[in-house]
């Protein structure tokens, strides 16, 4: 990709600003006389290079700036860098950004170290240009530098060069220090990190300092930064804000909350509409939602979605086809009902199989506002490095199942043997569970959970709630 004014294959990218030596007042380019070089003057040189780029005449403004970096001139090494990336001739990028950036450039030095990463996939060449525009005050490469040490798992690096980007005003890098500090514990950074970003105006690190102060048991406080975050068109702060309205009895306020975080896709949020759209009196907009959220693959949203069709109009096969897809999904209630329904249209055959299929014990409890809040963090924390993602809905059932079968218990030491007394079940699994569920609620620098131990984890706690009772 070129960026040459007037040219008809590069018009559409725009130019990156070339460089000048000269400090006379020129910001978007020469308004007196193009200076003449004279012998080596290689300011007016690269100046010249310059006056050719602007009016699109790429051979000349390369030889000119070619006789400049010649004589010394880093800010035409630069250009030339530039003027062989956007073109595609990224050896010769590469070498002209390597001169300057020998020279001392930074900016020479972070694109020297992206053009060997990204075209090249050289991690270790990339690394030592990214460390030593860093160095030189690039906050951009002190962040690159400190995401190439995260996926090296050198934390401790990692966590040095985010402070220094974030100190210099990077609000991303800010933000991951305080998901690097939750995941090792330390709260005091956590809240610290999390609220510069916020205050800056990353609606992420609002929605997450939220959560953690709900994790915290501080409602005011979790409250006033989805504000915040949801001011910024954060989805995830938005629902909270609904649920929080809901607990108030605000259907009004909930509705736009839910509707807000629900317009962006969010099936969750589309099938809690449909509730607050239901306890208002509104059938039309709640089959508007449930559908919605049953197109997306909510099995509870679908059931509920074919009792409205049902009850509203009297549309049996659409009911029908609706509770299939949650009894598919593993939704007890909605076997039962479509099982109901076979029977009444003669198919006792197949209405006797969906009876018979035993599905898990689904989760329909609402659990405790800091376990929810621990689980979204935990689900945050692991999708933001790119890793396979967790359902926060997942995690909420280990944590609130845990909870759950507990309650009776007053001594809690020796939890996993009158668990596993209780319960028939193997000793480790449930000593495994105990494990991830530690993990979600004081990470302290414990690996997340993968989603193979997550799946284990379900499993031991869908069991639990089998055999003793509570469901």
């Amino acid at each position: 990709m070129g960026w040459w004014p007037d040219d008809p294959e590069t018009v559409a990218t725009p130019a990156p600003p070339s460089r000048s030596t000269w400090h006379g007042g020129e910001a978007g380019g020469e308004t007196g006389p193009c200076p003449v070089p004279r012998g080596g003057d290689a300011r007016a040189a690269h100046l010249l290079g310059r006056h050719f780029a602007q009016r699109g005449d790429r051979s000349a403004a390369r030889h000119w700036w070619e006789r400049a970096a010649a004589g010394g001139n880093m800010d035409s090494a630069y250009n030339l860098g530039v003027w062989h990336e956007q073109h595609g001739s990224l050896e010769e990028a590469v070498r002209w950004y390597e001169l300057a950036a020998d020279a001392g450039d930074a900016e020479a030095a972070a694109n020297l170290a992206t053009l060997l990463l990204e075209r090249h996939g050289d991690v270790s060449a990339a690394r030592r240009w990214f460390e030593t525009a860093a160095h030189a005050g690039s906050r951009a490469a002190a962040r690159r530098l400190a995401l190439l040490c995260e996926d090296a798992d050198e934390v401790k690096a990692a966590r040095e060069w985010h402070r220094r980007a974030a100190v210099d005003g990077d609000l991303a890098s800010a933000h991951d220090l305080g998901f690097l500090a939750y995941g090792c514990g330390e709260e005091d950074e956590t809240l610290r990190w999390w609220e510069v970003a916020a205050r800056g105006g990353h609606a992420g690190a609002a929605y997450h300092l939220g959560l953690f102060l709900q994790a915290n048991q501080d409602p005011e406080g979790a409250e006033a930064f989805y504000r915040l975050a949801a001011g910024n068109d954060h989805p995830g702060a938005a629902s909270q804000l609904g649920g929080i309205a809901l607990s108030r009895g605000d259907l009004r306020t909930a509705r736009v909350w839910f509707e807000r975080a629900a317009h962006t896709g969010r099936v969750h949020d589309q099938r809690t509409a449909g509730f607050v759209c239901v306890e208002m009196g509104d059938s039309l907009a709640a089959g508007h939602w449930f559908g919605r959220a049953a197109a997306g693959g909510d099995a509870d949203a679908a059931f509920t979605f074919g009792l409205l069709l049902i009850a509203e109009h009297d549309d049996l096969l659409g009911g029908q086809h609706w509770f299939r897809q949650a009894a598919q999904a593993g939704h007890p209630r909605a076997a039962a009902e479509l099982a109901s329904l076979l029977s009444a249209a003669g198919f006792s055959r197949e209405a006797e199989r969906w009876l018979a299929e035993r599905s898990s014990p689904a989760w329909d409890r609402v659990a405790e506002p800091e376990l929810v809040a621990r689980a979204e963090l935990t689900a945050a924390a692991v999708a933001r490095r790119g890793d396979t993602p967790l359902r926060a809905d997942d995690l909420t059932e280990i944590l609130g199942t845990w909870d759950l079968v507990t309650r009776p218990l007053r001594d809690h030491t020796d939890v996993v043997t009158w668990l596993a007394g209780r319960s028939g079940l193997s000793p480790d699994a449930i000593e495994h569970l105990g494990s991830v569920r530690a993990t979600l609620l004081r990470p302290c620098g414990s690996p997340w959970p993968t989603l193979t131990e997550v799946e284990h984890a379900l499993t031991t706690a869908r069991a639990l709630r089998i055999r003793l009772g509570p469901r």
